[in-house]
């Protein structure tokens, strides 16, 4: 199986072959902006509403952003999530120009106080993996600089609900070029362990989650395209090679616990739908899994 980075490059790959038109391109202009402002809306009413503390930390980061690891390090002292795990800015670059704009904020965890061996190990290794994915996009923006064509690039983060138990971070990573295109990469820690946090540590062990939760997504994905035309799975469809349609997740799907203590599946573009669809996210009710709940 390909890992992330082999898979960002195929997919960017793929969709910068086409071309766009000075419609099409103000239309994406328009669309950016226009989600940028919505996802910084919620992202705030969000946070406002779990953690007040949170909320003024982020308003901060937007205030002064950090262009260096000391910088990072002078704002590690922001209470943002707690005792055990913080959140900052660690490289900020921005760019723009009449065809070329880049807005990248490259997060990074922190662990602080009694977190422990494990949880200070596991915060590098996730900040490693962050640098990785951010540096190839930026890379590969400051590549095209000289080439024709509109680009964007808008790399930024999000904290997703917090419990006693576990923190998770949401890194989100826009791309434009002849299309646009978005990626997300979810990383959950166990407080408790300092572990990395997997969908199969939710689960008695030896069950069947993978099958369980793959058929509850299936359920969801025929019943969203029957109620409307416009949405299309990569399923049930003949029109399909058999090794093109979605068969189940994998054990290292990404997911997260949402408000509700219901688990949500991610998918990225192009993964179980065409990309037109974006995105997309299943929610499974607990009462599908709670039989083989630890």
């Amino acid at each position: 199986m390909e890992n992330n980075l082999e898979k960002l490059e195929n997919m960017k790959k793929e969709y910068g072959k086409a071309e766009m038109s000075k419609e099409q391109l103000q239309m994406l202009k328009k669309s950016i902006e226009c989600a940028k402002k919505e996802k910084l809306r919620m992202k705030r009413k969000r946070t406002f509403r779990n953690m007040a503390a949170a909320a003024a930390a982020v308003a901060l980061f937007i205030l002064l952003p950090n262009t260096s690891a000391h910088v990072a390090h002078a704002m590690s002292s922001i209470p943002v999530l707690g005792e055990l795990v913080k959140v900052v800015t660690f490289r900020d670059y921005r760019y723009e120009n009449e065809s070329h704009d880049a807005d990248v904020a490259v997060p990074m965890l922190m662990a602080e106080g009694e977190a422990g061996e494990n949880l200070y190990r596991t915060a590098d290794e996730i900040n490693e993996e962050i640098r990785e994915i951010t540096d190839s996009f930026v890379e590969e923006f400051k590549a095209s600089l000289e080439q024709e064509g509109y680009q964007s690039l808008v790399i930024e983060s999000e904290v997703l609900d917090v419990a006693p138990e576990y923190f998770t971070l949401k890194l989100v990573c826009y791309q434009a070029m002849a299309s646009g295109m978005e990626w997300n990469y979810i990383y959950t820690i166990d407080l408790a362990t300092g572990e990395r946090f997997y969908l199969k540590d939710l689960f008695a062990e030896g069950a069947d989650y993978i099958g369980v939760i793959s058929e509850n997504i299936k359920g969801q994905m025929r019943e969203q395209m029957k109620a409307d035309e416009n949405i299309h799975y990569w399923l049930d469809d003949e029109e399909l090679l058999p090794e093109d349609l979605f068969e189940g997740i994998t054990e290292d799907v990404s997911f997260y616990i949402n408000e509700q203590g219901n688990i949500v599946i991610n998918f990225n573009e192009g993964d179980v739908a065409p990309h037109y669809m974006g995105v997309v996210e299943f929610e499974i009710p607990k009462k599908a899994v709670e039989h083989i709940l630890k």
